[in-house]
């Protein structure tokens, strides 16, 4: 049977999406906080001739709306690529010779700010491995037991530990050592401040915490030799019955050693602080009418515009092929930049104007006054994909008078009462803490006590979804909260 093959040509209609560059890098700079944006900018402005911050800057209240013409239009709209006819400046043919014309700080006499930031700066703060090595350089000992302790030093864990074998710390001496000598070494560096450190557990450093204190540490040493378990289980009658010490006795020393070891000795050196948040959104209520007022902070709305000059040679035709390409090429950039910044300022701006007014009563009650609130119904809502609305929000901060938050924070799911009221999972989670809160320390509730009573008060929960809560919140079980006489 003969077999043939032909081709045809036909036409057909098909719809698809396509991302084009400037709409990934709309996308792009949607999604950075607003301390990246600013990095972002910065960098622009250094490698496009085109760009540049128009003048004067952004005042403080740079979170206001755009501002527009008479005609209602948009200054940035305005200034686009599409109205380099309306540019006045005469090209500089010796421009491309010299570089791009950036704005000067002329001196004044007046010191730098930014140099004066610098020299006024805190220096960096002590390092755990620094801090031992200074006093370790003052112990009276001989020179391999010396090289041993450095490498030591060199092997603890940031909080302090010691968890390499001693074959390992060898090996990292230079020149190498014995496991003698780092054996010899360690009780040294075991006397070194702060106390616990260079010990192998938990038990040896909390023990080595202890011999530093003064006093009598008996009851508090028996506890840490043997009924570290027992401790945190709760388990007070099984350790009064073991040692004879009575549960107040106990309890006192329990008191004694959370006020006094460390579980973590290291952390205890250098600095450990977390690095400030900077807030993309800010939420303050209104002078008059008791409304909020809702505002962006600011650095994220810069104000770019293109150069004059540059937009010139682009359009110019004395200029050569290359130059007008050179020129065109960064105009195009520059106004793709700016749109990009812009389409981030109003979606950031309308989708937190969204949020406040949804979740207006966590302002007045605080995280027990969140609804559900789900992306998708936001984006249904506002006419476009979820997944625009999860870049807008994230890595973003909000700040309100009830404290700085994820923008995240505000989107949450939940269920429905009885009576059909939904309810966000924050405020069951903020109703089960205020339930073990009020519960009696002497008989705390277990989770399907917590879950029934939940249950009385029209919300529909397990005793498994009320563990999840509890530990998601730090709050032990019930035999771990039970307080004894």
């Amino acid at each position: 049977m003969a077999q043939y093959l032909s081709q045809n040509l036909a036409q057909q209609m098909r719809m698809e999406q396509r991302l084009t560059p400037r709409l990934i890098q709309s996308m792009a700079v949607l999604q950075k906080p607003v301390a990246d944006l600013e990095a972002f900018v910065e960098d622009a402005l250094e490698s496009n001739a085109a760009l540049e911050l128009a003048e004067p800057e952004v005042p403080e209240e740079d979170a206001s709306p755009a501002r527009t013409d008479e005609s209602g239009t948009n200054r940035n709209d305005r200034e686009g690529f599409a109205r380099l006819g309306r540019l006045s400046r005469e090209y500089d043919p010796d421009w491309l010779d010299r570089g791009p014309r950036r704005p000067r700080r002329e001196w004044s006499g007046e010191p730098d700010p930014k140099m004066g930031a610098l020299a006024n700066a805190p220096d960096q703060s002590e390092s755990l491995h620094e801090h031992l090595l200074n006093q370790w350089a003052l112990v009276d000992t001989d020179d391999e037991t010396r090289r041993a302790g450095e490498a030591i030093i060199t092997k603890l864990d940031p909080d302090g530990f010691l968890r390499v074998a001693f074959e390992d710390v060898a090996s990292a001496a230079r020149p190498l050592v014995s496991t003698e000598s780092v054996n010899r070494a360690l009780p040294l560096i075991q006397r070194l401040e702060p106390a616990g450190i260079a010990a192998r557990d938990l038990k040896e450093s909390l023990l080595l915490q202890l011999e530093s204190l003064p006093g009598d540490n008996r009851i508090e040493r028996t506890l840490v030799e043997n009924h570290l378990e027992d401790i945190s289980q709760n388990r007070l009658p099984a350790i009064a019955k073991a040692t004879g010490y009575a549960i107040g006795e106990i309890t006192e020393a329990m008191k004694a050693m959370r006020a006094t070891l460390h579980p973590h000795p290291g952390f205890q050196v250098g600095d450990r602080t977390v690095p400030p948040i900077r807030p993309d959104v800010i939420v303050d209520y209104a002078d008059e009418g008791g409304g909020l007022d809702v505002r962006l902070a600011r650095g994220n709305s810069p104000r770019l515009r293109i150069r004059e000059d540059v937009a010139e040679m682009a359009r110019s035709k004395n200029n050569g092929s290359d130059t007008r390409e050179f020129a065109k090429k960064h105009v195009e950039e520059a106004a793709a930049l700016i749109d990009a910044v812009e389409f981030r300022r109003a979606r950031l701006l309308e989708v937190a104007r969204a949020i406040v007014e949804k979740q207006r009563d966590f302002f007045d009650e605080g995280p027990s006054g969140l609804k559900v609130l789900r992306m998708s119904d936001l984006a249904e809502e506002q006419g476009c994909d979820p997944s625009t609305i999860s870049r807008t929000v994230a890595d973003k901060y909000v700040q309100t008078p009830r404290g700085i938050h994820p923008l995240r924070y505000f989107f949450t799911g939940g269920t429905e009462t009885e009576s059909g009221e939904a309810v966000g999972w924050d405020r069951i989670k903020t109703r089960v803490r205020e339930l073990v809160e009020s519960e009696n320390p002497k008989e705390p509730l277990q989770d399907d006590e917590i879950a029934a009573r939940l249950s009385a008060e029209g919300i529909d929960i397990s005793r498994r979804t009320v563990a999840k809560y509890r530990q998601q919140m730090d709050i032990p079980a019930a035999r771990q909260r039970k307080k004894y006489e």
